[in-house]
């Protein structure tokens, strides 16, 4: 088992978008993945269950991963948090360098 503790920093909190894209991330592991909030427990991977928690924007919350890849889910699940939301695709989209295009494409 392996836990870590964020704070969510987006103004929104983990609602809509974020959360559905926090799932999506979180589906992509093998490993057993939860947030906990104020004594309350979810699965990372359920929709219901994240919303559930009502993650405002500056609540501390822990995400405990148990399973094959643990560590790589939960550090992973925590830098998308501490990103504000942004999913490491987005990230190099967003920050493309020109130079890499290669001409006819």
């Amino acid at each position: 088992m392996y836990s870590k503790k964020t704070v969510i920093i987006s103004q929104a909190g983990l609602y809509g978008k974020s959360a559905t894209k926090f799932i999506q991330l979180a589906n992509n592991f093998k490993s057993t993945l939860f947030i906990e909030y104020e004594n309350k427990r979810a699965n990372a991977k359920s929709l219901l269950g994240i919303l559930s928690l009502a993650l405002p924007n500056g609540c501390e919350i822990a995400i405990t991963g148990s399973g094959v890849d643990e560590h790589e889910a939960v550090d992973k699940l925590i830098k998308f948090i501490d990103s504000g939301f942004i999913s490491e695709e987005e990230y190099v989209e967003d920050n493309a360098v020109i130079g890499d295009v290669k001409p006819g494409k």
